[in-house]
């Protein structure tokens, strides 16, 4: 077979037999492509068993600059997180792949790695073009019915699971700040960014300032675009690039939902929102994905067709909130 992977053949046969068994011959490894922060293969036995081999090697990470400064309440990598999310997530009856086995240990490799399941399907953005409209309702009425189940795990501290202790600001703050800082690497890289520098901020600034305190949190995703949702053959939606999930204001996820999700949103909307928080959190994603694009045509991303309308999509949308 041709084998292009992070392992070596003979460790990743033998890492498939210690975790299912000798009768597992891997027959194929194929590299997924899409992720950011990760790299991930499907591996094929000869047995017709699949699964994914997720690798955390922050060489391979897109972002890899910005994980030394990051607040630990921001941070989305890792595979200590990926497998605290993924056992509160099954806890609470939230769709994501089984963690078959994590590798941590570092004795051969300098990365961490996992075995997970393979999903078979589509990832929900495939269904926005989906001809039967039954189909569509059902499967965006299940994932609008999964946000909100997840949603609904609340606690009186935002953060990671593992965070512990009293929160000393507000965590819109944090996105404040986050903000700041794309904008600042925007303007280096942006003539148009430069020049509406001081009315970007200000706008930030006035957002902000219409927010009240709030003390309970939901349990959020973080990103949660159509492409971190698997469907598999039975209408069932998964969610994946779990890593950044926490406690924080749903405001945060439900703005990018509308913003991801464009008319399906319908499906996901929550009519409880603080619409103070929704504005802030929608400019902040504005500015956040035009660094964040930005950042991928800078650093190799394969789809540079991408990361430039990103960029644009996201400054004009961003305009329009200071011309508003």
């Amino acid at each position: 077979m041709k084998f292009i992977c992070h392992l070596d053949q003979s460790d990743l046969q033998d890492y498939v037999e210690e975790v299912f068994g000798t009768s597992y011959l891997v027959s194929s490894v194929t590299k997924m492509h899409g992720g950011t922060q990760k790299v991930v293969y499907k591996i094929e036995c000869s047995n017709g068993f699949s699964c994914v081999l997720y690798v955390w090697d922050l060489t391979m990470n897109y972002f890899s600059e910005e994980k030394a400064d990051e607040d630990t309440t921001e941070q989305s990598y890792g595979s200590d997180l990926f497998e605290l999310n993924n056992k509160y997530l099954t806890q609470q009856g939230i769709r994501t792949p089984t963690l078959y086995n994590l590798n941590n240990e570092k004795s051969r490799y300098s990365f961490d790695y996992a075995l997970v399941e393979y999903v078979d399907g589509q990832k929900a953005e495939a269904y926005f073009h989906h001809p039967d409209s039954v189909i569509q309702d059902k499967l965006f009425q299940r994932l609008g019915d999964l946000v909100t189940s997840m949603h609904a795990n609340e606690r009186y501290t935002y953060g990671k699971l593992n965070h512990s202790g009293a929160n000393t600001k507000n965590c819109h703050l944090l996105k404040m700040e986050n903000a700041k800082r794309q904008l600042s690497y925007a303007s280096q890289y942006m003539e148009s960014i430069r020049t509406n520098h001081s009315r970007l901020l200000n706008t930030l600034h006035q957002l902000e300032s219409r927010i009240e305190p709030r003390s309970r949190y939901g349990f959020i995703h973080g990103e949660l675009g159509p492409d971190h949702v698997l469907v598999n053959d039975h209408l069932e939606p998964y969610l994946i690039d779990i890593e950044g999930a926490s406690f924080f204001d749903i405001e945060h996820e439900h703005s990018f939902l509308q913003l991801r999700f464009g008319d399906y949103y319908r499906y996901l909307k929550n009519d409880n929102l603080d619409p103070n928080r929704m504005l802030f959190y929608q400019f902040h994603h504005h500015i956040s994905l035009i660094s964040g694009g930005l950042k991928l045509l800078h650093r190799g991303f394969p789809d540079q067709e991408f990361a430039k309308g990103l960029t644009n999509h996201h400054f004009r949308c961003a305009l329009k909130f200071i011309e508003g």
